[in-house]
């Protein structure tokens, strides 16, 4: 691996920033949710296409994968239309806040996967996540629906990484992201009419008004297929482990966005922000300790030899 720059790690904060705008862009675009995730997924197909035939690179895969590809994009469009409704039921920094149990889901669910001991720290940092719920839920009762969406998205979006994280071996991750923005658009589309029958309060909304539009493109192609270009450059330099850390400020530069976007719509109760930071000390304590344990497992290891 090459060796990371500072202006490598401006640009791993920036694609972070990046991300923490999307809850703020879902409130900014008139659209419901089911909507934005079927013009996001759209849009960003067609951007990645384009990538893809800039750079001469092979699109095609086989039915087999072109099939998971497309059942895995599926999941991450559920997990699109549950983060857009949260922050629409809420607010954008309730959204970010049951968001930030993403990672933690991810470290429970992963061992569960790949047959492994779930490890005596996550249970212990699962259990902080709960109380941080708890907190939030007792301070902020009017928003209860929106924060539980926003966990159960997060749930979905563990459940996507653990998976993808076993098919982006198998292809180009420009590829395999082109086809499971196909498959989120695919579900968005698939639920819609289920959508506008049981819980959206009008008609389906099909045209965007010129301010929608440029949100819908900075969401697909800002936020969708630069950040994920970018992220994934980074990864040939940078370590997993200092993108994981800086990944999980985006909660926290999403809440400060919406804050400065929205004003006092998005200002919280104290017990909000106090749920919030015992959610992300968590979250943060996670790697660290993760480090820790592997300098103390290399230190036996060095020892023995």
């Amino acid at each position: 691996m090459e060796l990371a720059t500072a202006k490598d790690y401006l640009w791993l904060h920036l694609v972070v920033l990046i991300w923490g705008f999307t809850a703020v862009l879902g409130l900014l675009i008139s659209l419901p949710p089911v909507e934005i995730v079927i013009y996001r997924t759209f849009l960003a197909s067609a951007g990645l296409f384009i990538l893809i035939k800039l750079k001469k690179r092979p699109a095609a895969v086989s039915w087999s994968n072109f099939g998971k590809f497309l059942l895995t994009g599926g999941l991450i469009g559920a997990h699109w239309i549950l983060f857009f409704w949260a922050a629409q039921v809420s607010t954008a920094s309730v959204c970010l806040a049951g968001m930030a149990t993403c990672t933690l889901w991810t470290a429970i669910i992963e061992p569960l996967v790949n047959r492994e001991p779930i490890k005596w720290y996550e249970i212990f940092l699962g259990l902080l996540v709960i109380v941080g719920l708890i907190v939030i839920f007792k301070f902020e009762t009017g928003y209860w629906l929106g924060l539980s969406m926003a966990v159960f998205s997060a749930l979905i979006g563990a459940i996507f990484t653990v998976v993808n994280g076993r098919l982006i071996k198998s292809s180009s991750p420009f590829v395999i992201t082109l086809y499971e923005m196909m498959g989120a658009c695919l579900a968005a589309m698939l639920f819609l009419p289920l959508y506008a029958a049981y819980f959206s309060e009008g008609s389906i909304s099909w045209l965007p008004s010129a301010q929608d539009w440029f949100w819908l493109l900075i969401l697909s192609q800002v936020c969708t297929v630069f950040a994920f270009t970018a992220s994934v450059n980074l990864m040939k330099r940078v370590t997993a482990f200092a993108i994981n850390l800086t990944i999980n400020m985006e909660p926290v530069y999403g809440i400060l966005l919406a804050v400065l976007v929205f004003g006092e719509k998005e200002k919280m109760t104290p017990g909000f922000y106090l749920g919030t930071v015992i959610i992300l000390s968590s979250v943060f304590l996670y790697p660290v300790i993760q480090y820790a344990l592997k300098k103390k497992m290399t230190r036996q290891l060095r020892r023995l030899q």
